[in-house]
């Protein structure tokens, strides 16, 4: 028996031997190995129609289900296509060798459909298989991420890098997290290193585009926006960055053609929505820049910059009572910017409203630093409590609370909330942000300074350095908040709100040419891009 045995054994590692000589490839159960061979390098392309195919033709010869499990959701997962995808990978098992990623595909799904629960539990199955896989790190990162854990998430960044410095999906996160973290500018060299690695890689190319294009960059953004397209035929990214610095150029049919090319792709993508209202606009095409525009606003309804320009593109129509009812539900409130408040003025005026129109344009001349006030609440307090109470470490349920409170003049009460939620998620820079502000609410501006800062070391965006800009402002250290913009300026140059908050800092520090300078900056770019 143990002869025999051992000549059966023999005689199939032989076999198996000459098959994988044969075909070329490795054997999976009765997946011919050059099958298996040409679906994996497709994968490693991301190439799912191209991976799909051999997989379906392993199938009618006879390959199981599972043998191919893991491939061929990954192939659909790839087309786009989660329904299938799903149906594939949660069909049944995974055989060993091929589980770690099966796992790790089941968690992408569910993350992006949202399901952060259901993806977390998938990465940790897989986690147990195969820690050190850089891949997974990647995607524990992006949950991370899409979960507010933003320290967490640079975290995980930092071990896939670690694990695979030459990952492309491991250098894209990363410099897209150092881009949140501490600007533009810090992003590139991650962006480069990556496409030193894949430099047909259309992932990265489009992210380096879109940093370019934010820093002002434009030439080198249409030059990686051509090798885009050239590497990806037909990228809507491609498309939408090169009708983007189109618009910029002034150049309103071309923007507009380019981005007819990307048919619905983006149909439901906000940034999208926002730039076809304004071509329409430009173009004299008020009608359609409302219908733009008021999709927008049922998905984004507190997006105020898509508002203002709604009632704009009203005015142009003559549509006084329909701007009046868009503007004046934000143009009531004491944060209204003086844009808005102009808009709304001259809709009032349009309807023969002197009184209204009047008082709207009297507080759009008000002029100087004007202290930040909460958003009123929507509910009762008592409402707010109760579903506060339910779950007091979730911001939806939490921010209300605090509004609520703060209108109320609870102003303690509100700080306490607030800490408590940012205990709960000490890795998100708006808890942190929501902190500071409950604090500067009561009073407590030094407080509120230090909630910020430690905000701005997870994410030192554009919401941080304003509130750090205001703050140091209110306690008289006009000086130190100039310096604070500067080094915002360096990582994002040339971004517009920074530029306006230096000019108005070196005003008030009786620069007056150094403002006048930045102002014409700001004057001339408005010239070449007008909304």
């Amino acid at each position: 028996m143990i002869c025999s045995s051992n000549t059966i054994s023999i005689t199939r590692l032989v076999a198996t031997a000459l098959a994988v000589l044969a075909l070329g490839g490795p054997v999976r159960g009765d997946v011919p190995g050059d099958l298996l061979a040409k679906a994996q390098a497709a994968l490693s392309k991301r190439d799912g129609i191209a991976a799909e195919a051999p997989l379906r033709a392993a199938m009618r010869q006879g390959a199981s289900a599972d043998d191919v499990r893991v491939e061929l959701g990954e192939a659909l997962l790839l087309q786009g296509d989660r329904r299938e995808a799903r149906k594939v990978l949660y069909g049944g098992d995974f055989r060993s060798d091929s589980a770690a990623h099966g796992w790790q595909l089941r968690g992408r799904i569910e993350l992006i459909d949202g399901q952060l629960a259901a993806a977390g539990q998938a990465f940790d199955q897989s986690f147990r298989l195969s820690p050190n896989n850089a891949s997974l790190w990647v995607d524990i990162a992006r949950l991370r991420f899409s979960g507010g854990e933003q320290a967490q998430a640079i975290e995980a960044a930092e071990r896939a890098v670690k694990l695979d410095p030459k990952d492309p999906r491991a250098l894209e996160l990363r410099g897209l997290l150092v881009r949140e973290q501490f600007g533009l500018q810090a992003a590139l060299p991650w962006f480069e290193a990556g496409l030193r690695v894949a430099p047909e890689d259309a992932g990265l190319l489009g992210e380096y585009a879109a940093t370019l294009g934010d820093m002002g960059q434009y030439r080198a953004m249409l030059v990686v926006c051509r090798k885009l397209a050239k590497v990806d035929p037909g990228n809507v990214r491609a498309l939408y960055l090169q009708a983007v610095l189109a618009a910029r150029a002034g150049q309103t049919n071309l923007a507009r053609k380019i981005l007819l090319q990307t048919g619905t792709a983006l149909r439901d993508m906000p940034a999208a929505m926002l730039l076809n209202g304004i071509l329409e606009y430009r173009a004299g095409n008020a009608n359609l820049a409302v219908g733009h525009f008021d999709r927008l606003l049922r998905i984004q309804p507190d997006n105020l910059q898509a508002r203002m320009l709604m009632v704009r593109a009203l005015e142009r129509q003559a549509l006084h009572a329909q701007a009046a009812d868009i503007a004046d539900a934000w143009a009531k409130q004491a944060f209204a910017p003086p844009y808005l408040l102009t808009l709304a003025g001259d809709a009032h005026a349009g309807l023969k409203q002197k009184a209204e129109a009047g008082a709207y344009l009297q507080r759009a001349q008000i002029v100087g630093m004007r202290n930040p006030v909460p958003i009123a609440p929507g509910q009762p307090l008592a409402v707010l409590a109760l579903a506060y109470g339910d779950a007091p470490n979730f911001a939806a349920n939490a921010v209300p609370y605090i509004r609520g409170l703060i209108a109320a003049g609870e102003a303690g009460q509100a700080v306490a909330v607030a800490d408590r939620l940012r205990l709960a998620n000490p890795g998100a820079a708006e808890a942190w942000l929501l902190a500071g502000d409950a604090r500067l609410m009561a009073g407590d501006r030094l407080g509120a300074l230090d909630q910020y800062g430690r905000a701005a070391l997870i994410r030192f965006n554009l919401p941080t350095l304003q509130r750090i800009d205001n703050v140091l402002r209110l306690v008289g250290k006009s000086a130190e908040a100039n310096s604070v913009v500067a080094r915002y300026l360096r990582q994002n140059p040339g971004n517009p709100q920074g530029l306006k908050l230096l000019a108005s800092g070196r005003a008030f520090l009786g620069d007056v040419d150094g403002a006048r300078r930045i102002e014409a900056v700001l004057a001339a770019r408005a010239l070449r891009n007008p909304t």
